[in-house]
């Protein structure tokens, strides 16, 4: 391996191939958030509409239907039981939307493969910052969901984001990982879709941890989604400060596995023109 690929594979690298293409990274990010709603009546309007139909659906279905409770929480209402349900539901939609765009990144931009000088490890950010704007309109939703559900909003509540950023770590690891692999093996794509749905029953989207029995909960853990959603909760609805360690240690292990993500993708992409 020569000085200027190992060059290309630091994490140093990909800092400044990324400051370097910022304003290309703007603009494709806004023409894929923007082209996914073109031609359609409400436009952009969508991304504040689905969530709010999903959060009503899931609301009735699980407190007036299954007439379930979340965990042993006191005072709890149907505005919290929502609350605690939407968190899980986004936050599962995000991670699952970069899931399911990724092994079909590449072959999608195809004509991009064959131009030298294009960047192509920025697709994977593209779609993760486009996937990171329909997070924050739900994000938006949930704080006036709240506010219309007569819920209080503690402080905490604005360390939402910085929860959440481990988790945009490990999805911009599958983004470059099966974005890669996707190229040679198509058959990622259906995969990818079992995945998303086993994600949503095997992580605390629709229950707390709590309600998982104990020798279970360890396994559930190494869910990158776990974590997460747990501590969204505990900031945002409960008002108390998430677990610093636990976080810290996440964040580490989200980089470093985002950092092998990039690694593969930029060994496995000069095949790329081959197989396209």
């Amino acid at each position: 391996m020569n000085h200027h690929t190992r060059r290309r594979i630091s994490p140093m690298a990909l800092a400044t191939t990324l400051w370097r293409h910022r304003h290309m990274l703007w603009q494709l990010t806004k023409r894929d958030v923007v082209g996914r709603y073109r031609g359609s009546f409400l436009g952009l309007s969508w991304s504040f509409f689905i969530p709010l139909v999903m959060l009503g659906v899931y609301t009735f279905v699980f407190s007036e239907v299954f007439n379930a409770r979340w965990g042993d929480t006191p005072g709890q209402g149907r505005g919290q039981f929502a609350v605690m349900l939407f968190i899980g539901i986004i936050s599962h939609g995000f991670f699952c939307e970069c899931l399911g765009r990724a092994p079909s990144l590449i072959l999608a931009n195809a004509s991009y493969v064959k131009r030298v000088i294009f960047p192509l490890e920025v697709l994977a950010v593209v779609t993760l910052a486009s996937a990171f704007f329909h997070l924050a309109v739900n994000i938006i939703v949930l704080f006036a969901g709240s506010l219309l559900l007569g819920q209080a909003i503690p402080w905490t509540a604005a360390l939402l984001p910085l929860v959440l950023a481990p988790l945009a770590l490990f999805a911009l690891s599958v983004l470059w990982f099966l974005a890669g692999l996707g190229v040679y093996v198509r058959d990622v794509g259906q995969i990818t879709g079992v995945a998303s749905t086993l994600l949503l029953f095997i992580s605390p989207v629709l229950y707390p941890l709590s309600a998982v029995p104990q020798k279970f909960q360890g396994l559930l853990l190494l869910n990158p989604l776990t974590l997460v959603i747990e501590q969204a909760r505990q900031v945002f609805v409960l008002g108390q400060s998430p677990d610093w360690m636990a976080w810290g240690i996440y964040l580490a292990c989200g980089l470093a596995v985002a950092w092998a993500g990039f690694w593969w993708f930029q060994r496995v992409r000069r095949g790329f023109a081959d197989v396209i």
